[in-house]
């Protein structure tokens, strides 16, 4: 292992456990978090060595800082914090989801961010240097999608946030950057549709969809070359929307069947 670490919310699953696979595959040091010990121990004996992980409520600001100790215990230097924990609500209408829907991806998805974020700046300006990031999601550009307006609402939020963060930290040796992964084939994505829904949402997701082993190989290449503060890192460009709707008359992409 080299000297250098990383650190990821929510990496039991998606694409924050693909992230982890492929900065151990990099020889980098990986701490992860979950929100059950079930899910922290599975994850792990799935990555095997370099990675520890602890379970953490990124909403509660003690675990968040526990977090923190405990892989700057282990690894002693902490190079890239990745706020990628997150969740979602049912695919309904705001004026039908249940008021603890709300408020639990309100916490995850930006509280969350916040305190990882605080947590984050805070240990890296005091270990000299490091780089937070904040993945952006459906709704970080404005976009809304009915029935998804509370989980777009906190996207744009950490966008703002990370914005925001970027320009606190200027004049200091830490940075904050935007990590854009697209549009990702994961439990997140698929969640809440009906078979008819599904069946309609597939034809667009196999135009500008991609699976978590697809993305996260370039998004972790990308995040250890690093980008200026206040950067962007995305792997699903307005260029490469444009080409895939142009080709997609000629390219058939399955991905969700064997021959994908």
């Amino acid at each position: 292992m080299t000297g250098r670490a990383v650190v990821i919310t929510g990496g039991t699953r998606g694409i924050g456990l693909g992230l982890a696979a492929e900065f151990l595959a990099r020889d980098v040091r990986v701490a992860i978090c979950g929100r059950s010990q079930e899910s922290v121990g599975k994850a792990l004996a799935e990555l095997g060595d370099g990675a520890v992980g602890v379970v953490c409520d990124m909403a509660d600001r003690d675990q968040v800082q526990a977090l923190w100790d405990a892989a700057a215990e282990a690894f002693g230097h902490i190079d890239h914090w990745i706020n990628n924990a997150g969740v979602s609500t049912s695919r309904r209408p705001l004026t039908e989801l249940p008021p603890d829907q709300l408020e639990t991806v309100v916490s995850a998805n930006l509280l969350g961010v916040m305190h990882g974020s605080a947590v984050a700046v805070r240990g890296m300006t005091a270990q000299g240097g490091g780089t937070v990031w904040n993945m952006a999601g459906l709704g970080s550009d404005g976009r809304t999608v009915p029935g998804l307006i509370a989980y777009g609402a906190t996207k744009r939020g950490t966008d703002y946030l990370t914005t925001g963060l970027a320009k606190e930290v200027k004049d200091s040796p830490v940075k904050v950057a935007h990590l854009s992964p697209g549009m990702v084939v994961t439990d997140l994505l698929l969640r809440d549709y009906s078979p008819d829904e599904l069946a309609k949402a597939k034809k667009i997701f196999n135009i500008l969809a991609d699976r978590v082993e697809t993305v996260t190989p370039w998004l972790a290449d990308r995040i250890l070359a690093g980008t200026k503060n206040g950067g962007t890192v995305a792997w699903l460009t307005t260029p490469k929307i444009m080409g895939r709707f142009m080709l997609a008359r000629f390219r058939r992409r399955d991905l969700f069947g064997e021959d994908a």
